[in-house]
């Protein structure tokens, strides 16, 4: 049994500035118990996804290391959604972000994700996640429909990476490779 990759639909090439814009814009706060450096290193790892954001099925990077703005991913979801993505924030270990350059039929025109990382100074970090987009057709109409049931989704998201972190404290990558300049 072969599996075709589905056809790429190309989406709007945002910036940070759609963090603000956006007709659809879902924020949420948690508190994880795990200082930032170690909640960055669950970021960089593709495997970490799938365990706490429950409809990514899979992430592959497909730049080198190390990761930095530029740097690329592809992010499978259940009900075969596909995010081709871009980062346009890498700033270990207080902010990184992502747009979908390309996404499938059906999804959204323009899609990002921001990540804020704070330091509370006890070993603990609050996360902030912005997803902003932007949809059409029937799913642009039931925007603020959408919007409350990702604010509800995303926090319960950020409840399962916050569990994640703190029951698994092998999860950090000492060398902090994601970050290191390259040669």
């Amino acid at each position: 049994m072969t599996t075709t990759e589905p056809e790429r639909i190309d989406c709007t090439r945002v910036g940070t500035e759609f963090f603000a814009t956006a007709p659809c814009r879902v924020r949420v706060r948690e508190v994880v118990p795990a200082p930032p450096l170690r909640v960055f290193d669950v970021f960089a790892d593709a495997d970490s996804w799938s365990r706490w954001a429950m409809p990514i099925t899979g992430v592959e990077w497909t730049s080198p290391w190390p990761l930095e703005v530029g740097s690329t991913r592809t992010v499978r979801m259940r009900g075969g959604m596909v995010g081709w993505e871009e980062f346009i924030a890498w700033e270990p270990p207080r902010r990184m972000a992502f747009r979908f350059n390309e996404s499938v039929a059906g999804g959204p025109i323009a899609f990002a994700e921001d990540y804020h990382l704070t330091d509370l100074g006890n070993g603990s970090t609050r996360i902030e996640w912005i997803m902003a987009m932007e949809l059409s057709g029937v799913s642009g109409k039931l925007t603020p429909v959408i919007r409350s049931a990702m604010q509800v989704g995303n926090r319960l998201m950020l409840r399962k990476l916050r569990n994640y972190i703190a029951s698994n404290p092998s999860l950090a990558d000492p060398s902090g490779a994601w970050a290191q300049p390259a040669d």
